[in-house]
């Protein structure tokens, strides 16, 4: 099926290439080359062009972080042995605990997704070894 999608594809490009190179012909033999060859990139130029044009206009905006992830939440007893008792917005309290966790080599060596939890960590945690995603719910849990 992919194979026919190519050939119909192909067969029409190669109609194409010869009408345009008859077309100069007629003009002055000479240039006959040097149209035919100018005619295929400038095909692909405006499709190189309007992608880029695209990412262009999008960093013109500047994005805007969601006030709701920078609001300063107060941390439980278990989760303040861990990154102190300061009200950090949620950004940071996960970036704390991972630094925790990087500093203390709780990462599982195998699956990096997993973390190996030590005292501090079991009595948040619940569970000796818990998956990256799990660890932000269990961590919004104990935010105030």
């Amino acid at each position: 099926m992919a194979t026919a999608k190519k050939a119909a594809k192909k067969a029409p490009a190669k109609k194409a290439a010869p009408a345009k190179k008859a077309a100069p012909a007629k003009k002055a033999p000479a240039k006959k080359a040097a149209p035919a060859k100018k005619a295929a990139p400038a095909k692909k130029a405006p499709a190189k062009k309007a992608a880029p044009a695209k990412k262009a206009a999008a960093p013109k905006k500047k994005r805007t972080p969601n006030a709701a992830f920078m609001k300063a939440m107060t941390p439980s007893a278990t989760l303040a042995a861990i990154i102190g008792d300061k009200p950090l917005p949620r950004t940071e309290v996960t970036k704390k605990v991972w630094d925790y966790i990087k500093k203390n080599k709780l990462q599982d060596a195998v699956n990096k997704r997993m973390i190996n939890a030590d005292a501090k960590l079991k009595e948040l945690f619940k569970k000796a070894q818990v998956s990256m995603f799990e660890m932000t719910k269990i961590i919004s849990g104990h935010l105030k």
